[in-house]
């Protein structure tokens, strides 16, 4: 959507708003001053009715656009749009920032098309992030900033964007930052509950805790480590592993890796070939799984056990499991470089 196509000015005329009204999708016009800060805006009953009290074509907007109007914040949830919705009978928000500029315009009609997705996501939050150090001395890494939020803020809102709602936390360093910052989610539009480790556990072990704290999934549910930002279709990882039937979904990406040297192929003190640099690839894993309950059978509670582990203690049991392979846009924000080129990317 192009919120620039509906702006007009309080001296704009009637019939530049006709020209304006119906344009991409939404029922309103935005007026705005020379800032391109938020006045009001302009539906087509205030057209309609402007018209029948005498008003001409050639006529300026000042007297018959709707001041001060019903906006929402990026952080406004769903529940509270709704209820917005149901009482001033409004079917299109402005979205504006803390300047009173818009953003984008919310339509009731998108919110309430999204189906709502039960399958629970559990986030690893409980990493101490030393390779981030000493950006993460006194905040945990899910909460260091890219852009003007969290990680963590992103990766929720990625997937409620696409209709889960249902987050597990599983937290440890500096767990209460991030419990201040989520609380039970309702702010995000989102359910949030939280697992504490007592200890390391790993990004499998921790999953030995649900059944602790009757969070035990029922359904195929998301794991993911909480320092990654990807534009993935979280659906359709979830298509994939319920039509391949799996006990577990891996995402997978590719790594190159150049040899920074000439590699000599050799045989009976002969050089049969040179190879100036070349490039190696590797398909490793992306830190985001699906899996189905079943799963954590083969957990022990307490027990220190990576995600690759599992994977290969059900491959040894001969256990369906399964790969996704990422094209979109991925990156783990493990290192400095990494946060930097994230920071970097989100500006561009």
């Amino acid at each position: 959507m192009n919120i620039d196509k509906l702006k007009l000015k309080e001296n704009s005329t009637i019939k530049e708003a006709l020209k304006v009204l119906g344009k991409e999708r939404v029922r309103i016009a935005l007026v705005v001053d020379d800032k391109d800060s938020l006045l009001g805006v302009l539906t087509d009953s205030d057209v309609r009715k402007a018209l029948l009290e005498g008003y001409e074509l050639h006529s300026s907007l000042q007297n018959i656009y709707t001041k001060n109007p019903k906006t929402i914040t990026p952080s406004t949830n769903r529940n509270e749009i709704l209820a917005l919705a149901s009482k001033y009978d409004i079917y299109d928000f402005p979205v504006v920032d803390e300047d009173n500029r818009v953003l984008k315009i919310l339509s009731v009609s998108k919110i309430l098309e999204k189906k709502s997705k039960t399958n629970k996501i559990v986030l690893m939050l409980g990493g101490l992030g030393t390779r981030l150090a000493p950006l993460t001395k006194d905040t945990p890494k899910p909460m260091l900033k890219v852009g003007s939020k969290p990680i963590l803020q992103t990766i929720v809102e990625r997937f409620a964007k696409q209709g889960f709602y249902h987050f597990i936390f599983c937290v440890n360093y500096k767990s209460e930052i991030i419990k201040e910052y989520f609380k039970d989610g309702a702010d995000f539009g989102v359910k949030i509950e939280y697992i504490k480790e007592q200890k390391r556990l790993g990004t499998a072990g921790a999953l030995s805790l649900l059944k602790q704290n009757e969070l035990s999934p029922d359904e195929s549910f998301f794991v993911m480590n909480g320092d990654i930002l990807t534009e993935l279709d979280f659906a359709s990882i979830l298509k994939q592993h319920k039509r391949t039937q799996s006990l577990a979904t891996m995402c997978v990406r590719e790594f190159s890796y150049q040899i920074p040297y000439g590699v000599v192929k050799c045989e009976d003190n002969k050089i049969l070939d040179i190879e100036e640099k070349p490039t190696f690839s590797f398909l490793v894993s992306a830190g985001i799984y699906v899996l189905e309950p079943e799963a954590l059978k083969f957990l022990k509670e307490n027990e220190y056990l990576d995600m690759p582990d599992l994977f290969s203690l059900l491959l040894k049991q001969k256990a369906r499991i399964s790969n996704y392979e990422i094209k979109d846009y991925w990156i783990d924000i493990g290192r400095i470089d990494e946060y930097k080129r994230a920071n970097d990317e989100f500006e561009s």
